[in-house]
């Protein structure tokens, strides 16, 4: 490429657009469906059961601390898949690019996606790229989808939570979305904090392959954090969940970085992070397991779930906190952090 910078020619369709994608993101994302330079990949599947999932990314930083928004695209659409105990088997990678955008700052992209598809082994198998006008855009947005085979007999759902089930999590809260805050305005704090951009499908395989029938339900606390998709799953199950405060895990530097910002970690948003709500027989050795895994070495229980006999069917979250009061947890309300991804 002999261009600086994204030209209004590279999103025609034409030379310009062949050119960008086989100089930058065919060698990088190299793989038989890709080089076919189709419109649609074909996937030979095994299963009859799918996964499939979209999502749009428009973090400001595009750049920041533990990642990047192509490492982010590509984490947050195999998250997904996971969620419903999916493989992922292939994700599509539609780019909008703003005229100027830095061509060296495109490069650093994609490689940044292609050894996050490389790492998590799920290939990026088409995609597309459009450019905009200068000023019609905010330098780059992604969008992806994702495809994934859910293996036979797996079935989870937000409404499946029962009373006595434990609630597990699988590491520390408000990573990623304090690390957007401190790139964005420039706060100081500890240099060990960074997002926590992880692929969890690792994770829930091995959790399904211990105790796949005593898992009720995967989550990931994306935008709205633990606080808010506990409140989706105590509502649409109909039953109390009750969190314990000293048990929340949080880091130091994120900790008090809230407390100077007035946030809370509860409502802040985790990119590599998994909520599981599963059967207590089995909430110890799916605890050990989730800790035996990278994504998973930090996994704790958080709370449990109660019957609600003063308000049944009604749904909602209690914490207790470590001083010994008790407040309700609602979902999230208005956005703390915007574009937090």
């Amino acid at each position: 490429m002999t261009n600086k910078r994204i030209l209004l020619d590279h999103g025609s369709g034409g030379a310009a657009s062949r050119e960008l994608i086989e100089s930058i993101f065919l060698p990088r994302l190299d793989n038989p469906a890709l080089a076919k330079f189709e419109d649609s990949a074909i996937l030979d599947l095994s299963s009859t059961r799918l996964a499939f999932t979209t999502d749009g990314y428009v973090v400001d930083p595009i750049f920041f601390p533990g990642g990047d928004i192509g490492k982010l695209a590509v984490h947050g659409t195999i998250n997904d898949l996971a969620m419903q105990g999916a493989v992922p088997l292939g994700l599509s990678l539609a780019l909008i690019l703003e005229e100027g955008f830095p061509m060296a700052d495109l490069v650093r992209l994609a490689d940044s996606i292609a050894q996050a598809s490389r790492e998590s082994g799920v290939p990026v198998v088409t995609g597309d790229t459009k450019v905009v006008p200068r000023g019609k855009a905010d330098r780059i947005f992604i969008t992806t989808s994702g495809v994934g085979a859910v293996p036979e007999g797996i079935v989870l759902g937000s409404n499946m939570a029962r009373p006595g089930d434990a609630v597990l999590l699988s590491g520390f809260m408000a990573d990623h979305g304090i690390t957007i805050m401190a790139a964005r305005s420039g706060l100081a704090i500890q240099s060990s904090i960074e997002s926590d951009t992880a692929p969890l499908h690792g994770l829930v395989a091995a959790l399904l392959q211990e105790a796949g029938s005593a898992i009720r339900c995967f989550r990931d606390p994306t935008r709205g954090g633990v606080a808010t998709v506990l409140a989706e799953i105590a509502e649409k199950s109909g039953v109390r969940i009750e969190l314990d405060e000293k048990a929340l895990p949080v880091r130091p530097g994120v900790a008090t970085a809230c407390e100077l910002l007035g946030l809370d970690p509860l409502y802040l948003a985790n990119e590599g992070k998994c909520i599981v709500i599963a059967d207590p027989g089995s909430a110890d050795s799916l605890l050990s397991r989730m800790r035996g895994t990278p994504a998973g070495r930090d996994g704790v229980r958080i709370g449990r779930v109660v019957r609600d006999d003063a308000h049944p069917g009604t749904g909602k979250v209690i914490l207790k906190t470590a001083i010994g009061g008790r407040r309700i947890i609602g979902p999230l309300s208005g956005e703390p952090l915007p574009r937090i991804c």
